[in-house]
């Protein structure tokens, strides 16, 4: 299920509830991520409050924004680079991302497998990506008044084991939104103190969101021929190491195979009987 766009914004840019998650996940993003000079950053979902560092040192930064939620110029007062996109067919080249941030949308896709193969199509080798899902254990996922109480949370396990189906390598993972969701004025001040101490006391189990950084797997391609040029090798030597040897034989020639000549002849003519004899004599003799 996907949330409107406009619920999206109201919720990070007018709430305090809102702008405190914003600061304590951008945070724990820029603990993993604290630059990305001259690189490539893409967004997925509703990742524009997270982007806002890369704008001025990446060489290149969208924001990408699926259909069904819906898209919303950005950033205010510079040129837009937020474009409404397919779920699973971004209007990306193959391998043109070095850091891929998806937020509020690998949870709410309906195909979240092919979802995650357009993330490791688009992401380039040696490139980066973190995800950021609700805790399947956190209390942000079990309100439905912040945007983590929609679709599917997830714990840890399950979003490593999903990942690594689909060509990733879980390399590190965070935590955020240790403050119970409230709007309350005590809360909203203490935001900053129960992160610190959520973080040192129960990373995964108390957090609201979970931030898992994944790495590109890439194999090497197979070549078909290969296995078979080995099994029959080219004969280049054979002329200097001689020939090759022929098997050796498990049982006396036959008179046909002595005498070539003999299979045009009938099996009754007196060539045929003799040459018969004369290899039973010569087995007999070599028996002997």
């Amino acid at each position: 299920m996907h949330l409107d766009v406009q619920n999206l914004k109201s919720f990070y840019y007018r709430t305090q509830l809102g702008r405190a998650a914003q600061r304590a996940i951008r945070g724990q993003l820029l603990d993993l991520w604290p630059e990305a000079q001259g690189q490539t950053v893409i967004g997925f979902g509703f990742a524009v409050p997270l982007l806002r560092p890369y704008l001025a040192q990446s060489r290149r930064t969208i924001a990408l924004m699926p259909g069904q939620q819906g898209v919303m110029a950005w950033p205010d007062g510079l040129p837009n680079i937020a474009v409404l996109s397919e779920e699973t067919q971004w209007p990306l080249a193959t391998g043109m991302a070095d850091k891929l941030i998806l937020m509020h949308g690998l949870e709410t896709c309906e195909n979240p497998g092919m979802l995650l193969d357009e993330c490791w199509r688009v992401l380039g080798p040696g490139g980066r990506a973190i995800f950021i899902v609700p805790n399947r254990s956190g209390l942000w996922a079990r309100r439905d008044r912040t945007p983590f109480g929609f679709g599917r949370p997830y714990s840890l396990g399950q979003l490593e084991t999903q990942l690594l189906k689909h060509r990733f390598e879980p390399e590190r993972h965070r935590a955020a939104l240790f403050a119970p969701p409230s709007g309350r004025r005590f809360w909203l001040r203490t935001a900053a103190m129960w992160e610190g101490l959520g973080r040192r006391i129960s990373a995964y189990m108390a957090g609201g969101v979970l931030l898992v950084e994944v790495s590109k797997q890439v194999y090497a391609p197979r070549r078909s021929g290969l296995r078979e040029t080995v099994r029959t090798p080219l004969g280049v030597l054979e002329g200097i190491t001689g020939a090759k040897p022929k098997p050796a034989r498990r049982g006396p020639r036959s008179p046909v195979e002595e005498s070539p000549g003999l299979a045009r002849t009938g099996a009754g003519s007196p060539d045929f009987a003799a040459a018969c004899a004369a290899s039973k004599r010569r087995s007999l003799a070599e028996r002997g």
